[in-house]
């Protein structure tokens, strides 16, 4: 796991951090937050994958927090790097990552650029995408560090 995250130590991209219980709770409620609201019904589906989107950030967050890194605050591209990360924290599958990562660029889109750029498909796909992230990374956390969630 670390050879790679401490690569983005040493080229500046991660910084070294330490975690406790509270900032993963807060990170994880976060999560929860967001896979609920991004199923509010009459919701457009732009905003639905954006909501869900950031559940997945968030989560990624918390296991980078845990492993005991956080993306330093001058870093150019953080959501690329964060989603990225869940490659060598939690080990998530290359095609969750690789999905979450066109995700990424499809919420850009619809963020910035065009509205109405996403479907109902890619939305409840990101949704889906959302909860596989969180229950990945809540089961890494009880496995790897249990000392970090709160009873």
């Amino acid at each position: 796991m670390s050879t790679t995250l401490d690569v983005w130590v040493s080229s500046g991209s991660l910084r070294r951090h330490i975690s406790s219980p509270e900032e993963i709770a807060d990170l994880l409620s976060v999560v929860e937050r967001d896979i609920a609201t991004a199923q509010t019904p009459g919701l457009a589906d732009d905003w639905k994958l954006a909501i869900a989107y950031n559940a997945a950030l968030q989560a990624s967050k918390a296991a980078l927090a845990a492993a005991g890194f956080r993306v330093s605050p001058s870093e150019k591209g953080h959501h690329y790097r964060l989603v990225e990360s869940l490659r060598y924290t939690v080990e998530a599958p290359g095609q969750d990552v690789d999905l979450l990562q066109r995700m990424k660029k499809k919420r850009h889109v619809s963020d910035y650029e065009v509205a109405g750029a996403v479907s109902e498909r890619e939305a409840v796909e990101m949704q889906e995408l959302a909860v596989r992230i969180r229950d990945l990374v809540v089961g890494w956390l009880h496995e790897q560090h249990p000392n970090l969630l709160k009873p």
